[in-house]
């Protein structure tokens, strides 16, 4: 085998040992958990809005981002759960480019693993500490989930590795909300699949281990479009798809129906402007239809300070170095039309 082995890394309690969360977030987290399981039962007519960066770059400006989100959010608990994007693994399609700072922390340097684990932790334990919102991540890597499986409150899967199977099993060790995108081709019925999968017990083997589950309920699906062979990205957001979702969920045996829906990528056909617009057309499908109401639980939406995006090293402070994102100034008024709009 070709492999270089470069240095053993520590294990995921092992870092958490070093870097634990504080007793005193455990019950910030617990309670959040909660509310955001309530909204997927049905319990809960909040929407959730899961929001931030395209990637988590640089700690100061994320943390920034979710600070002045939390100020926000003390004014649409009531009928919001902001849920900040703390992305930390960026999938490549080709391989090439950022992958996130888990590769590297320092995106103008070379990879650095172990201080990129490091950083991933440290991240998301300040971002909850200062302003008491428990974030999302995506799960790019199985065996580095447990590196953070005590901090996140939602784990999203992506369009490339949502077909997956070590990906599938091990969403169904989770107790906590994992959204399944629909994969690039936009077959519903792969996604449905995942969603079965995920959300029954399985026996298989986990770093060196072998595991079993009890499968994960809150499971769910989540809209982010797909691209045609032709490689033109094709939207699934609009009230037809929901509709024509909410009737495969009706025919299958799977618990807590629920779509979110991702309302950049190739739903917005990477125009992070149309964000705002496609939005607001995901709240007008929910008012024409109690069914689709019920079943469209939330939204995600990539934002950050500076709107649109940069290369690595071009230097503006809270602007994304991956996909484009809405500025601050256009996603705080979103959001407060989101709470004007989920009646």
């Amino acid at each position: 085998m070709s492999f270089d082995y470069i240095r053993k890394l520590p294990t995921p309690d092992e870092i958490r040992e070093q870097y634990p969360v504080p007793d005193s977030l455990v019950p910030i987290k617990q309670k959040r958990d909660a509310e955001i399981r309530d909204v997927l039962t049905g319990k809960s007519d909040k929407l959730l809005v899961i929001i931030g960066p395209c990637s988590a770059d640089n700690e100061d400006a994320v943390c920034d981002y979710i600070n002045r989100l939390a100020k926000v959010n003390d004014k649409v608990s009531d009928r919001l759960i902001l849920i900040p994007r703390i992305y930390t693994n960026k999938p490549r399609t080709t391989g090439d480019g950022y992958k996130g700072i888990v590769h590297q922390p320092d995106p103008e340097k070379k990879e650095d693993f172990l201080h990129g684990l490091i950083a991933m932790r440290h991240m998301h334990i300040r971002a909850l500490s200062e302003t008491g919102l428990s974030a999302a991540d995506e799960m790019l890597y199985p065996e580095n989930w447990g590196y953070v499986s005590d901090i996140l409150s939602y784990v999203a899967i992506g369009a490339r590795s949502v077909e997956d199977q070590q990906h599938r099993l091990t969403v169904s060790g989770f107790d906590l909300p994992s959204g399944m995108k629909n994969p690039t081709s936009g077959d519903f019925s792969v996604m449905l699949n995942s969603v079965y999968a995920a959300q029954h017990p399985h026996r298989f083997i986990y770093r060196g281990y072998e595991v079993q589950t009890n499968g994960n309920d809150l499971a769910h699906t989540v809209l982010r479009g797909a691209t045609s062979k032709h490689g033109r990205n094709i939207p699934n957001y609009h009230y037809e798809d929901l509709q024509i979702l909410l009737g495969l969920y009706n025919e299958r045996d799977l618990k807590n129906p629920a779509c979110i829906i991702d309302s950049n990528h190739s739903n917005s056909n990477k125009q992070f402007d149309q964000q705002v617009r496609i939005v607001k057309e995901v709240m007008h499908s929910r008012h024409l239809s109690p069914d689709i109401h019920n079943f469209v639980k939330g939204v995600m939406i990539e934002s950050y300070i500076e709107e649109g995006n940069q290369k690595v090293g071009g230097g503006v402070y809270g602007k994304s170095i991956t996909d484009a994102c809405l500025g601050w100034e256009a996603s705080e008024r979103l959001i407060y039309d989101l709470a004007e709009l989920n009646y």
